[in-house]
């Protein structure tokens, strides 16, 4: 046996779903510049779980059936309202979506078409919980979802109680199209280890969010912000850096397994900062991750990866630091959806070995002798 650290370099199983392929990072063949500029985040995920675009009606279709699923169970939100007020958004994600298992009569249906009508749930159901519990958090009332709206429309709707702007959903969706799905990242392959044993999707959904959760995956963005605010104006950006460079900290948001000559999707992000920033006046926000990234990049050789430069987007969009990594969820539901279904679809149990190296020819000693 080889042992491989981190399983890098690993190819564990083979899918149609996401390729990153010399750099490149392609949704079903297409790549990731042709999507973020061109489509919706509905189209993306049909996409993602059916290998092609869809056509007119099919959209149609699924953007009804999206918006007839969005209303949670009662039950979960009255739940929600029992949550401790300071607990991070992603703990309330993780136990609200598990408590969605609860109420859907389908959970233990492990049939093809069952499964799809919870991924639909689950997409739709998603923003919900995250928006919700954002709310009940401050004494607000929830707001209950737009079924005319889109994913992206009807989350910052929901978040803030009033329609948001044209500028603000087409950024928003952007994003979710850049963070949709990622190969077998580390939730996603978590996801699927779960369901490889049969288990129910909402399972492997809550495998997924657990793993999404940590600071080395989808907490990086909320990280990146939590340094700009410490940072705090752009003239102490390189003593700041510096010093952590000094330090061997590590700077998030730089830096990737899977990406050698930078993450295509920053670009993107990039881009979406320096517009948005300017719209609601905090141009330092961009400026200083400029200035950031010239001295990561000058000093480590590392470019930044798709959570750098989406933290001041999100701060542009007057999201709070620790909706981050819950918005990540929205978004990545789609890629996890159909990396379960796909995993259900040719399953195999997945259970590797691993190199033992602890002692070897020890006896029982009776406890009396120790």
């Amino acid at each position: 046996m080889t042992t491989t650290k981190g399983l890098e370099g690993v190819v564990a199983a083979q899918s149609s779903i996401c390729s990153i392929i010399d750099g490149v990072l392609c949704y079903g063949g297409i790549n990731i510049d042709e999507l973020a500029e061109n489509a919706t985040f509905e189209e993306v995920v049909y996409l993602l779980w059916h290998g092609v675009l869809p056509k007119r009606d099919q959209l149609s279709a699924l953007q009804k059936q999206l918006g007839e699923s969005a209303a949670v169970p009662q039950e979960v939100i009255d739940s929600i309202r029992t949550y401790p007020r300071d607990v991070h958004p992603m703990a309330a994600l993780r136990t609200a979506v598990s408590s969605l298992a609860l109420y859907d009569k389908e959970a233990q249906d492990m049939s093809l078409e069952a499964n799809y009508r919870k991924s639909i749930r689950l997409i739709a159901q998603t923003p919900v919980l995250v928006a919700a519990f954002a709310r009940i958090r401050k004494g607000l009332e929830p707001v209950a979802p737009n079924p005319q709206f889109s994913v992206a429309q009807n989350f910052l709707y929901m978040l803030n109680g009033k329609e948001p702007t044209g500028t603000a959903i087409k950024a928003f969706d952007t994003a979710l199209i850049l963070h949709a799905d990622h190969e077998f990242n580390a939730s996603t392959f978590a996801g699927r280890v779960t369901v490889a044993t049969l288990t129910d999707i909402y399972s492997g959904i809550v495998s997924a969010i657990g793993a999404l959760k940590g600071p080395l995956h989808g907490g990086a963005n909320e990280q990146v912000a939590a340094m700009l605010d410490e940072i705090g104006t752009i003239d102490n950006v390189e003593p700041y850096i510096r010093k952590a460079l000094d330090n061997k900290q590590k700077i998030m948001g730089f830096g990737h397994r899977v990406y050698k000559d930078g993450d295509p999707r920053a670009k993107w992000l990039r881009q979406m900062s320096k517009e948005l920033t300017q719209q609601v006046g905090r141009e330092e926000l961009y400026q200083m991750s400029i200035k950031i990234e010239d001295l990561v990049t000058k000093e480590k050789g590392l470019k930044p990866n798709v959570d750098f430069y989406s933290a001041s987007v999100y701060v542009s969009l007057g999201l709070e630091r620790d909706l981050f990594t819950p918005i990540f969820a929205i978004s990545r539901m789609s890629g996890w959806t159909a990396h379960i279904m796909e995993q259900y679809e040719n399953n195999r149990l997945i259970r590797p070995r691993a190199e033992y190296i602890g002692p070897v020819n020890q006896h029982y000693v009776p406890i009396d002798q120790r």
